[in-house]
């Protein structure tokens, strides 16, 4: 069974992903705390592709994803659901790096209504 190269990664795609990585959050010099969130969301591309994507991380401030195929950093929208509730943000994606299996890393921080370009 071949896989579809823009599928969801599953679950058990992101924990080996977040398990090959050092989890070294000291290197980083961030100004908010990140929350790790393990959700299904799709990303809908400025030219109207969408990504099936799983959420890695959240803050006050951005979000960081995993999907399968690049992305072209730039203004995105990252739509993601709860039981109860449907949720949509305007990213601008900042970066996209290949990691292992055909997958890709990528994060980006809340666009502001003022910084909408649409």
């Amino acid at each position: 069974m071949t896989v579809d190269p823009w599928s969801r990664p599953t679950l058990d795609d992101l924990r080996r992903v977040l398990d090959s990585i050092e989890n070294a959050d000291d290197d980083h010099e961030r100004e908010v705390e990140r929350l790790e969130l393990s959700v299904p969301a799709e990303i809908s591309t400025f030219r109207g592709n969408t990504v099936a994507a799983m959420t890695r991380e959240i803050s006050r401030n951005g979000i960081g994803l995993l999907h399968r195929g690049a992305l072209t950093p730039g203004e995105v929208t990252v739509r993601m659901a709860s039981d109860t509730r449907e949720y949509e943000y305007r990213v601008l994606l900042e970066w996209c790096q290949p990691c292992q299996n055909g997958m890709f890393m990528s994060g980006g921080r809340f666009l502001s209504r003022d910084e909408l370009s649409r």
